[in-house]
């Protein structure tokens, strides 16, 4: 593997960077279901405006894993959950993706032992568990007024749960 920010190529695949290789490895590669690694899948079909060609859009998640035939958990993989990691260009693919396909984008955080996931564009960030902020040193973070800032998103050991159980369908 090489450093983070470079291409990882690691059984046949090319990995957009070291966190991204390490999820495979960890989470992905081993967890007894069919996955696919970097599919694509149209977002907006190629159509005629003002009698020119406008060019289709597509997506290409990092991982799908499958249950069975369906599709179980649709993975993008970044270095944090904030605005510099996911853009706004990102959460509008991801929000379109799930329109389209009705399946969440859960956009993950690789971490020692676990992972973090949060899915983005819900009406609702409280639906997933807050957990209290927490600058660099470990303190966590408050307002002016003294109360904890929070962030909203699971921790998950596997690939084993059902992301219907988060946004409850």
């Amino acid at each position: 593997m090489e450093h983070f920010g470079k291409k990882v190529k690691l059984d046949g695949y090319t990995f957009d960077s070291q966190k991204e290789a390490q999820f495979y490895q960890r989470f992905i590669k081993d967890c007894g279901h069919r996955y696919k690694v970097h599919p694509s899948y149209p977002l907006l079909d190629k159509c005629l405006v003002g009698g020119y060609d406008m060019k289709a859009h597509g997506y290409r998640p990092d991982f799908v894993v499958y249950d069975g035939e369906e599709v179980a958990h649709v993975y993008d993989v970044k270095t944090s959950l904030d605005n510099r990691a996911v853009d706004d260009s990102a959460k509008l693919r991801f929000a379109i993706f799930a329109r389209r396909y009705g399946v969440p984008v859960e956009v993950v955080v690789p971490r020692k032992n676990d992972f973090k996931t949060k899915l983005f564009d819900y009406s609702n960030a409280k639906i997933q568990k807050a957990h209290a902020k927490r600058d660099v040193h470990g303190n966590v973070k408050t307002y002016k007024n003294g109360h904890v800032k929070y962030a909203y998103y699971d921790v998950h050991k596997n690939v084993e749960y059902d992301i219907h159980d988060t946004i409850g369908f």
